[in-house]
């Protein structure tokens, strides 16, 4: 088995490949084939896996090959599958497979097919690279490959000037978490000399102390470069404009992959967060926040897939919240979860946008009528998952897992309450949308059949949105508790209150979503009577944070741009009027005609030539990716080539 785990990301990668280099030779059909051929590969191979019992063996590793040598240093493309790894790739190749199935229909009128598959494709191969990479540097790459495509496919359709802003702001905005990644990576090979992660955490484990200043910072860095990918406050802002994607990515990137990288590279990454309190503790704090920063949100929100965004940015920090207070098995529990009914919503959302010509307000739609029972039922179990409606659905079971575990943590009777509230305002949105969207259910409408290849992957995410949680039933329950028994050796195991607390807990986080449906049923009552929320403006712009950061990054950028512009331009004034001066002083003391032409032509020969390389310089940068991606492979093979030399 070990030397089949290179079919996991390679699978992915060599059909987006082929793509690129033949797809001009194939028709659509052809290309949607072969890319879910690849997802099918990659995912065939996990379950492999699984029958050969990689759940409960050691940790699978296969060296591809060397990939630099440098003195004793020597980072490999080595793949690693232990459990952590096993539920992350099971997670992206399934609901990636599932999405690929989807698109053949979804995507099937969409003259750039091409690109959306090599792009869909390497996103995938990237993602699996990033959770089976079994060092640092290579998991930085999938990091990157994954945060290119994301940038590609948001601004998928790029013509419209308002979708390629959102793919630039995606880029941008994660940019800034990257880099902090980057560092925290230098910082530890600088300690240790090695990125392969095995050796790297025991080499953490014996040389750091507990509280290690040097712990704290890498692990800080390491936690912003997940604060970035995964948006959490502050680094948010790029993911509701991500929403102007196509729906199948939103449900790839916003659900099941991308965004739950941060969550993985903490998971992973643990032994380190364990040395450092307090860089936890800020963790579980950004998560807190988060929750109710997405979950207010949605609660104003009118766009459908908007709602959706802010929502994930709500649930991944249920994540965060987890990861920390040490239960680092229940946030990928609640991962797997979200990635299930999350996707559902965002297929379901898909095809009934694409039913009623694109339209994606909420209030529209509702009015419109006629959404079949399909999609009326899809859209249900992936809401009623996402609220927390108790014993019936898995999102219940993931959430309840994660508010247990709080309670016995550092200031965890604040976090739990901040959570436990962000539970209430999740159902009140959720379901505030279920009951404006489907308001006139029954309303004859004449709209088009969903496509029986955009079915299958509904109906298979609505019964994990179901079944997936029964997994792991509630401490006190009388059921299994298999997920954090099989995570006991990566994680340890979570710590519970006493046994009345944990009743009482669970009979409230059991009555809250309930709670919340009722709420959302009145309030969408009171809202056709023209009510608005209070500070609806306000939380409908996501609590004016991109306003803030227009007026003091962008306007602050500008206004120093501006300042040594002017500068600038003084000094070359400055400078060119001392060149003139001079210039004439010299002309006068010229003996004949002769000289002065000599030099006046050599100046002007000067200055064309200037002008000429100025000019063959600039076609260089032009903002066409292709010509840079040409360049770089260039550079590449010459570089190659004169090493082989």
């Amino acid at each position: 088995m070990n030397q089949l785990l290179w079919l996991i990301p390679g699978a992915p990668i060599l059909s987006a490949l082929i793509i690129v280099l033949l797809g001009g030779f194939l028709r659509y059909r052809h290309i949607a084939v072969l890319a879910s051929c690849a997802a099918a590969a990659a995912f065939l191979t996990v379950l492999l896996a699984w029958l050969n019992g990689a759940a409960n063996a050691q940790p699978l590793q296969q060296t591809v090959y060397t990939w630099v040598a440098v003195g004793d240093w020597r980072p490999t493309v080595g793949l690693m599958l232990d459990r952590i790894s096993l539920v992350m790739v099971s997670v992206v190749s399934g609901v990636g497979l599932l999405i690929h199935l989807y698109s053949i229909a979804f995507m099937a009128k969409d003259n750039d097919y091409r690109r959306y598959y090599f792009f869909l494709n390497l996103f995938l191969g990237g993602m699996l690279l990033l959770v089976l990479a079994d060092n640092l540097l290579l998991l930085y790459l999938g990091w990157e490959l994954v945060g290119l495509c994301s940038f590609a496919l948001i601004g998928f359709w790029y013509r419209d000037p308002v979708r390629a802003s959102a793919g630039r702001k995606a880029f941008i905005t994660t940019r800034i978490g990257d880099l902090s990644l980057a560092l925290g990576i230098f910082l530890l090979f600088s300690q240790f000399n090695t990125l392969s992660l095995p050796v790297l955490f025991d080499a953490i484990s014996e040389q750091w102390q507990p509280n290690s200043q040097l712990a704290a910072i890498t692990a800080f860095m390491i936690f912003a470069g997940a604060v970035g990918k995964s948006a959490q406050i502050p680094l948010q802002v790029w993911l509701p404009d991500a929403m102007a994607g196509p729906s199948p990515v939103s449900a790839l990137i916003h659900a099941a992959t991308m965004v739950t990288a941060g969550v993985y590279l903490i998971a992973r990454m643990h032994p380190l967060f364990e040395l450092t309190p307090l860089v936890q503790w800020t963790v579980a704090a950004i998560g807190a926040v988060t929750i109710l920063y997405g979950a207010s949100s949605a609660l104003a929100q009118n766009d459908l897939k908007r709602v959706l965004a802010y929502s994930t940015i709500s649930q991944i920090g249920y994540m965060f919240l987890a990861l920390g207070c040490g239960a680092y098995a229940f946030a990928l529990f609640h991962l797997v979860t979200h990635a299930f009914f999350k996707s559902l919503l965002f297929l379901t959302a898909g095809a009934i946008i694409q039913a009623n010509n694109h339209e994606h307000d909420i209030h529209r739609l509702g009015s419109h009528g006629g959404h079949s029972l399909l999609m009326h039922g899809c859209f249900l179990v992936g809401a009623a998952s996402l609220a927390g409606i108790p014993v019936i659905t898995a999102g219940f079971y993931s959430k309840e897992a994660i508010l247990t575990t709080v309670w016995p943590a550092s200031t965890g009777q604040l976090l739990w309450v901040i959570a436990a509230l962000g539970t209430l305002v999740t159902s009140i949105y959720i379901f505030r949308t279920y009951f404006l969207l489907f308001q006139n259910s029954q309303k004859a409408v004449s709209i088009s059949p969903v496509n029986r290849m955009m079915v299958w992957p509904l109906f298979i995410l609505a019964l994990l949105s179901i079944t997936a949680g029964f997994v792991e039933f509630p401490a006190g329950w009388p059921g299994p508790q298999l997920w954090s028994t099989w995570l006991e050796n990566e994680f340890g195991t979570a710590t519970h209150p006493p046994l009345a607390t944990v009743y009482v807990l669970q009979l409230i986080a059991s009555l809250l979503p309930l709670l919340g449906a009722g709420i959302a049923f009145l309030l969408v009552r009171r809202e056709k009577t023209g009510y608005r929320l209070p500070l609806s403006d306000f939380l409908r712009d996501g609590w004016k944070f991109d306003a803030t950061y227009k007026i003091v990054l962008v306007g602050g950028y500008f206004r120093l741009a501006h300042f040594f512009k002017l500068i600038e331009s003084l000094l070359i004034d400055a400078m060119l009027h001392k060149m003139t001066r001079g210039y004439k002083v010299f002309a006068t003391y010229c003996r004949t005609g002769f000289e002065y032409g000599v030099l006046n032509r050599g100046l002007n020969g000067l200055l064309s030539g200037l002008r000429f390389g100025h000019a063959q310089l600039s076609t260089a940068q032009n903002g066409l990716l292709n010509r840079y991606a040409l360049m770089i492979c260039a550079g590449a093979v010459f570089l190659l080539g004169y090493w082989l030399w």
